[in-house]
């Protein structure tokens, strides 16, 4: 499997990342570690709890993860939780939908996961 190849299996974008890393080397070598990178579990624990600090902090940093590695939908989401936890901003979701879209990174983050993690051992 190609770095693009991997790209389309986990619904990323290829030329966002390349505009950003500017080398398939760097896309190749951080893409390798999303799987193990540990701010989407922080994220998901914060979830559970609903700690607005927490929740804001690691949204804001899966969103900058995942935008830089090109992949906008769960950096979108991520930046959706980010503005709703935003220090000195009132709420606008309900725990509910909050948690609907942590359950969407989620799955989003494992999908991700899965083929990375064949495109590891390929």
């Amino acid at each position: 499997m190609t770095i693009r190849e991997l790209y389309n299996e986990i619904d990323g974008d290829y030329d966002l990342a390349i505009k950003t890393l500017r080398i398939d080397k760097l896309i190749d070598k951080h893409i390798r570690k999303l799987p193990s990178n540990t701010i989407f579990g922080e994220l998901f624990e914060a979830g559970e709890t609903m700690d607005p600090v927490k929740l804001f902090e690691s949204a804001h940093a899966v969103k900058g993860v995942c935008l830089n590695l090109g992949l906008p939908g769960i950096a979108s989401l991520a930046g959706d939780i980010c503005e709703e936890f935003r220090p000195g901003r009132e709420r606008t979701m309900t725990d509910g939908e909050v948690t609907a879209m942590i359950n969407d990174i989620k799955a989003k983050f494992e999908k991700a996961s899965r083929a990375i993690t064949l495109y590891n051992n390929g």
